[in-house]
């Protein structure tokens, strides 16, 4: 999927969202949560029992009511491996269930991945082919070696951490290298070896303050921006400062989607949170 491909389906649904598949099995509703020990779910001849089983069909409630209002999925490793084998399987079965059901979705792996040359090639085999997202987030820190393999994947995205929404964020990403921040040294020399269609940066909601300088000399590569809802990013702000002539935004948010409601009505309530965030 390029740039265009991605905007064709923002257009379509007039909407940057992307939400984050952040499963934790302690926010569900407890509706779904008392489906762990119950019986079992047969999904593509497969059995999923006890938490896993909640996964996956908690996931597949909020994929059918959101799927209309986002043009991405991020399901976050972390939640998924959490669980071992079972999370990991729950997590496979979740891409699979909206590869086959909702093929226009970005599929993003929030895997943070970073580790040199060869390591990586195998993290990108793992995502790219095993797995079948369209992009990986990745941590730049070792340097240029560790992301190249990430862009020799046709049609696959890395997604760079540059400018994050967490809190000790500056610690590292605001110091000065040649007279500058770190992450637009970070963004600069990511741009240099690659294109606008392999590339997106990580850019926080919550440093919307900065969006505006960033796009100034990053004009065309799509921004994942994390930190609306729940950590006090504003949409409105993101849209306003970061996007550009092909929309250029994932606007993310996670847990102000899943967990917004936390009755029987949880997918409905989700669905309306989705409708209202990110749209244009």
């Amino acid at each position: 999927m390029d740039r265009k491909d991605l905007y064709k389906q923002m257009q379509a649904k007039r909407s940057m969202l992307c939400v984050g598949l952040d499963v934790d099995f302690a926010k569900m509703p407890e509706c779904v949560k008392a489906l762990a020990d119950g019986g079992e779910l047969m999904f593509k001849g497969e059995e999923f029992r006890g938490k896993a089983r909640s996964i996956v069909e908690f996931n597949k409630a909020i994929v059918d009511a959101t799927a209309a209002h986002c043009v991405a999925y991020k399901p976050n490793l972390a939640f998924y491996e959490c669980y071992g084998i079972d999370g990991m399987r729950a997590l496979d079965a979740t891409v699979d269930y909206i590869r086959s059901n909702y093929p226009e979705i970005f599929l993003i792996a929030d895997a943070k991945r970073g580790d040199i040359g060869n390591t990586a090639k195998m993290y990108a085999k793992a995502f790219f082919e095993t797995m079948d997202f369209d992009a990986v987030t990745v941590a730049p820190y070792m340097g240029a070696d560790s992301v190249t393999p990430f862009l020799g994947h046709k049609g696959k995205w890395a997604i760079v951490l540059a400018l994050t929404s967490n809190e000790s964020a500056a610690q590292f990403q605001m110091a000065r290298k040649d007279g500058k921040p770190l992450y637009r040294a970070v963004i600069e020399e990511m741009m240099s070896i690659s294109t606008p269609d392999n590339m997106m940066f990580v850019v926080g909601a919550t440093k919307a303050d900065k969006l505006q300088e960033i796009r100034s000399f990053c004009p065309d590569n799509f921004f994942l921006v994390p930190g609306v809802g729940a950590q006090g990013g504003s949409a409105e702000e993101v849209m306003r400062y970061g996007a550009n002539d092909l929309g250029g935004l994932l606007i993310n948010s996670s847990r102000g989607i899943l967990y917004a409601d936390g009755s029987r009505d949880f997918a409905n309530v989700a669905a309306q949170k989705a409708a209202a965030t990110a749209s244009f």
